[in-house]
């Protein structure tokens, strides 16, 4: 009977040459996996990012028209009330029935931002009008939405 005789300096020169076909499909598998949770936290976290955008204009917009309103005794007539579709890549703006006693400013979502529309009037009332798939509106509708869920 022959002695047992494994040559090690063959195993070792082996396992230098690369990976294995398992450990490529293993990698493979744990990157989808973070790819499958990381994608969707990242786009809602950009869309978080830019509703400031529409939110913080049509705050802007309100005060022009209230000073307009202080100098005038009017809202009708007032610059601020012209549509805006460039001041926002995301962002469309616009005034509807502005008239001597009352406008609504309406910032409807474009592009990624689509489906998103938020208002606000002469009041201070602030409704977030649409939202898209996936996303709800608060109730009672009486904030701009910032998050899934309704969350104001």
């Amino acid at each position: 009977m022959r002695p047992l005789h494994i040559d090690f300096a063959h195993l070792r020169r082996r396992s230098t040459r690369g990976f294995t076909l398992i450990e490529v499909m293993i990698t493979v598998a744990i990157v989808a996996i973070l790819a499958a949770v990381a994608l969707p936290s990242y786009r809602d976290y950009v869309i978080r990012g830019r509703i400031p955008e529409a939110t913080s204009q049509l705050g802007a917009l309100q005060v022009r028209l209230e000073q307009f309103f202080q100098d005038n005794r009017t809202y009708a007539g007032a610059p601020a009330c012209a549509v805006d579709t460039t001041t926002s890549r995301v962002f469309d703006f616009q005034c509807t029935a502005a008239d001597a006693s009352g406008y609504t400013l309406r910032a409807q979502g474009k592009g990624a931002m689509a489906g998103f529309t938020f208002t606000v009037n002469q009041a201070g009332q602030k409704t977030t009008a649409s939202v898209p798939d996936g996303w709800s509106t608060p109730s009672p509708n009486n904030c701009w939405v910032t998050r899934r869920g309704g969350v104001c």
